[in-house]
């Protein structure tokens, strides 16, 4: 009896992210780490989980939530040959390394340094949504050289850290490196597949016999979690698609920077009270 009253809140929680996760990420476009670590903090926070392993738990769970959604948006871009192939080979290995050093740094630090790095990155990529920089680009082509891996390298190790997929941070930069949107999208879904899987596995080792893990939990990732947020994502998407029907793209793009600026300041204050 005292199982079931643990486990209860737990998947009522798990749901309800996964639903908020899949209605913002179907209205807003975005995949879903982006919006399932901050509503999936909120959730631990709810049920009492400790502050200091809190992050730790929700970027790891999301990062194995975008396993399955990574691998079904890649064959499906493939199929439209919307997939650069050539810069997956080039970039593909440093992505997938990065990721794997992403999850070990994100084990050495305190949980509010993750919330600061996600908060961030959320700013950065609001400011971007909000303000008129579409055409906006540093570079005539993707660099070359030794130190253009360490633009992939970084993708991975920051998304890794944040427990997103390959979108929020591999589109915009390949926009800015004068690459065409659908296939920066395309490969950011690939890449996704490239810093999830690592991650996953990252976080399961380095978070093993840590004490106030919810139940169902290997390491930092909890299995409950993957079970029941990744399905009730992919039912609730389609909701958020049918109300961004009726909006612009240039008023999803400010309702994404919106959504983001609150995520950001929310972050941030949890990460100045410790």
């Amino acid at each position: 009896m005292e199982l079931w009253s643990d486990l209860l809140p737990l998947v009522g929680m798990m749901l309800a992210t996964g639903l908020v996760g899949g209605i913002l990420a179907g209205l807003l476009g975005v995949g879903g780490g982006i919006v399932i670590v901050p509503v999936l903090e909120l959730a631990l926070g709810i049920l009492g989980v400790d502050p200091s392993i809190r992050m730790h738990i929700a970027v790891a769970t999301s990062l194995s939530t975008i396993i399955p959604t990574s691998i079904s948006s890649s064959r499906a871009h493939k199929k439209k040959n919307s997939v650069d192939t050539a810069l997956v080979r080039k970039w593909g290995g440093y992505v997938f390394l990065g990721a794997a050093l992403g999850s070990w740094l994100a084990a050495q630090v305190d949980s509010v340094v993750l919330a600061g790095i996600f908060a961030t990155v959320a700013l950065l990529v609001a400011l971007k949504m909000l303000l008129p920089l579409g055409n906006w680009t540093i570079a005539r082509d993707v660099p070359k050289g030794g130190a253009s891996y360490l633009v992939p390298t970084g993708i991975g190790t920051v998304s890794s850290m944040m427990g997103i997929g390959g979108g929020t941070l591999s589109v915009p930069v390949l926009t800015l490196l004068n690459q065409p949107i659908h296939r920066a999208v395309g490969s950011a879904a690939l890449f996704g597949l490239l810093i999830s899987i690592p991650g996953t596995v990252g976080f399961m080792i380095s978070g093993y016999g840590v004490p106030g893990l919810p139940l169902g939990s290997i390491g930092y990732v909890n299995l409950l979690g993957f079970i029941i947020i990744s399905p009730a994502t992919i039912l609730a998407a389609p909701w958020g698609a049918w109300i961004a029907h009726s909006l612009s793209q240039r008023h999803l793009s400010m309702l994404f920077g919106f959504f983001l600026l609150i995520v950001s300041a929310r972050m941030f204050y949890r990460t100045l009270m410790g």
